[in-house]
C-alpha cells in the first residue's frame, strides 16, 4: 500500500463508516484511486461459468451498490466486478446509522438493507459499461414486496442486456424473512422463474446464487440438490453471517450480517462442504474474511474456482485487489500449478 493510500484510509477511519463509503465511491468516480489497471498472467487467467477472467479475485457485491464507479473499478486490478444489490424500485434501506466498522477485529457489521436507487438507475448505468471488464449484478428484492421471488427476476428482466452474470441473493440477513427463500421448495421455484427470464434475453446470462455461511448441512444437502436441478452456474459462499463468536469490538452485538475477517474459517468449512457435495459440477466462489494472497489462495484449494472480497479494503485499500492477484500468482508457481483450474479443490479434505 503506497503512503497517499496508507493517509487516506486513516482520514476515512475517522468518519462515519457510511459517509467514508460515499466518499470513496466519489473519490473512484474523480480519479483520485489506484487504478493499476487489470492484473493477469497466463497462470491466472481462469474461466468460470463460460466468463473469461483475467484473475480470479473479484469485488463483492455491496461495495457499489448503484453501478457509479464501474469505469474505475474495472481498471482496479480485479479480475471481475459484482455491483448491487439492485431492487425492482429504489428504497433507502433501513434506518441509520447501519454499518459499523469492528477495528479491533478487522470485520464489519452492515444492517443497510437493500438501499440502492432501484434498477431503472443502476440499469442506465450498467447501459454505459466499459466493454473490457466482466461485471455482474447483484439482484435483491424489495422489502415491502408482495412477491418477492419475482423481484428476481423482474431485475434481471430489465438490466440482464448489461451484464455478464447476475447473483441471485437470498442470503442477506437485512431484509425480514429474505433467507426463508433459501428452503428447498422456495428456493428451486425463485431459480426457475429467474432461468426463465434468463432464456428469454438476447444473450445468455450465467445465473449464480449467493447462500448464507449459517446453514445446517442438511440445508446444504438441499442447496447442492436445487444448484444440480436448476442448472445454475455458480454458488457464491457465501454472505455474512449473524455469528458473533470471538468478537472483541465493542460494535460485536449491533445487529445485521458480520464480515471480514471473523468469517473467514466458517465460510471456508461451507464453501468445502458445498464443495464435496457438487464435485465439480457447479463452479463455487469463494467469499468471506479474505484480506490476503495466502487466504484466497486457501479458498480456492477449498473448493472455489474464484474468490470475492469487499471487506478487507476497509483496511487494506483499493490496491489490495492487485497485490492478492499478484501473491496468487506467486503461490501457484510455488506449489506447481500452471493455472488456478489445476489447484481448484486440491486442499478440500483439509476443511472438512
Amino acid at each position: 500500500m503506497k503512503l497517499t493510500e496508507k493517509l487516506a484510509l486513516a482520514a476515512l477511519h475517522r468518519m462515519d463508516p457510511e459517509a467514508a463509503h460515499g466518499l470513496s465511491i466519489n473519490a473512484l468516480k474523480s480519479g483520485l484511486a489506484p487504478t493499476p489497471g487489470p492484473v493477469s498472467t497466463p497462470r491466472l487467467r481462469t474461466t468460470v461459468a463460460g466468463l473469461d477472467l483475467p484473475n480470479p479475485v473479484g469485488l463483492a457485491a455491496g461495495f457499489d451498490k448503484n453501478a457509479e464507479a464501474l469505469a474505475p473499478l474495472s481498471q482496479a486490478g480485479f479480475g471481475f466486478i459484482e455491483v448491487g444489490a439492485a431492487t425492482p424500485r429504489a428504497q433507502p434501506g433501513n434506518p441509520k446509522p447501519r454499518l459499523f466498522r469492528l477495528t479491533e477485529d478487522k470485520a464489519a457489521i452492515n444492517r443497510f438493507g437493500f438501499n440502492n436507487e432501484g434498477m431503472e438507475a443502476i440499469g442506465a448505468r450498467l447501459a454505459k459499461r466499459p466493454t473490457d471488464a466482466v461485471i455482474g449484478l447483484n439482484l435483491g428484492a424489495n422489502k415491502d414486496s408482495t412477491d418477492r421471488a419475482a423481484d428476481f427476476a423482474k431485475v434481471l428482466q430489465h438490466c440482464g442486456a448489461h451484464l455478464d452474470f447476475a447473483t441471485v441473493n437470498v442470503s442477506s440477513p437485512n431484509t425480514e424473512k429474505l433467507r426463508d427463500l433459501q428452503g428447498k421448495a422456495a428456493l428451486s421455484a425463485l431459480l426457475n422463474g429467474v432461468i426463465d427470464v434468463r432464456d428469454g434475453l438476447q444473450r445468455r446470462v450465467p445465473v449464480f446464487l449467493k447462500i448464507a455461511p449459517d446453514l445446517t448441512l442438511d440445508e446444504l444437502d438441499d442447496i447442492a440438490a436445487v444448484a444440480t436441478e436448476t442448472g445454475i452456474d455458480a454458488v457464491i459462499t457465501t454472505n455474512t453471517t449473524l455469528s458473533r463468536d470471538g468478537l472483541q469490538s465493542p460494535h460485536r452485538d449491533q445487529a445485521g450480517g458480520l464480515s471480514g475477517a471473523p468469517l473467514f474459517e466458517k465460510s471456508t468449512q461451507v464453501l468445502a462442504q458445498l464443495s464435496s457435495r457438487l464435485d465439480g459440477a457447479t463452479p463455487l466462489i469463494g467469499v468471506g474474511g479474505i484480506s490476503t494472497a495466502e487466504q484466497a489462495y486457501a479458498k480456492i484449494c477449498a473448493g472455489a474456482s474464484a474468490v470475492q472480497f469487499y471487506t478487507a479494503m476497509v483496511y487494506g485499500g483499493l490496491s489490495l485487489a492487485g497485490e492478492i492477484a499478484k501473491g496468487l500468482d506467486a503461490l501457484l508457481a510455488r506449489d506447481g500449478f500452471d493455472t488456478v483450474a489445476d489447484a481448484v479443490g486440491s486442499k478440500r479434505g483439509d476443511w472438512l
